[in-house]
């Protein structure tokens, strides 16, 4: 069978059973969260709705410019949601160090994967650039997100340790190489548990989404293969630019730290 199954209404009204299930659940359970699982339900499916007629026109029009302006925008949101997850208070130069390294990192990595490993051909096709675009920035997002919140959360709660290694002679590197470490190996941890039980406990969600549209196993097992790649590229690269820097950031020229 190689046509989709196109899903009525009233298949896919069937679906929100399992949100009900999960209100009631939750309710019996005592667990307040019944209004945050319905905003989320009606969100995601209000904001779903409004990209996919969005993409249905960005698609029928392919242009350089709208295709750059979507990445832009996805990651302009991505950047803020980082600020939204982190819970300790974030200096300007964290801020702006967030942003590049999220900015920057997905963005080197996007270009290589379309450029080096898909070799697109035009480089702005949308029905590629933007669905791959948004599985980079997405995985990173949240690699940056768990990176920075260690980090700060770190450094504010080990301020006595790292300004005890400072008066022994450490260097702000050596002082706070333990909490970057650390915070480096909570941001891709996920990123590689998701690589180890890939094919065999999941299958994942672009794979899925290519067999169910047609597409043969084997190709989809290939272009997965390649974006989980580029995926854990992404996330090394950015994490890695946000702890680098974002750690110097905690420190002013005379080498004392600053909170």
């Amino acid at each position: 069978m190689s046509e989709i199954i196109e899903l009525s209404f009233s298949q896919l009204a069937a679906a929100y059973v399992f949100v009900i299930v999960l209100i009631v659940i939750v309710k019996a359970k005592g667990i307040p969260r019944e209004k945050d699982i319905l905003l989320a339900s009606v969100r995601m499916t209000l904001q779903l709705m409004l990209t996919g007629y969005v993409l249905v026109l960005v698609f029928e029009n392919p242009h350089p410019a709208i295709t750059l302006l979507a990445i832009l925008l996805m990651q302009t949101f991505a950047v803020f949601n980082i600020y939204k997850r982190i819970k300790s208070p974030l200096s300007t130069a964290m801020k702006q160090i967030i942003a590049f390294a999220m900015i920057s990192g997905t963005a080197l990595s996007l270009f290589f994967f379309i450029l080096v490993v898909i070799r697109l051909n035009p480089w702005y096709h949308p029905q590629y650039f933007i669905p791959l675009g948004g599985m980079i920035i997405g995985n990173s997002m949240t690699g940056i997100a768990l990176g920075a919140s260690n980090l700060v959360d770190g450094i504010h709660k080990q301020r006595h340790i790292i300004e005890g290694s400072l008066m022994l002679g450490a260097t702000p590197q050596e002082a706070v190489r333990s909490l970057a470490n650390g915070a480096f190996d909570a941001a891709i941890l996920p990123t590689i548990n998701s690589m180890l039980g890939m094919g065999i406990v999941f299958l994942p969600g672009m794979m899925t989404g290519q067999i169910l549209s047609g597409v043969s196993p084997t190709t989809a097992i290939e272009y997965q293969i390649a974006i989980m790649l580029g995926i854990a590229g992404s996330v090394t690269l950015t994490v890695f630019l946000m702890v680098h820097l974002g750690a110097k950031s905690f420190f002013n020229q005379q080498k004392q730290l600053t909170l």
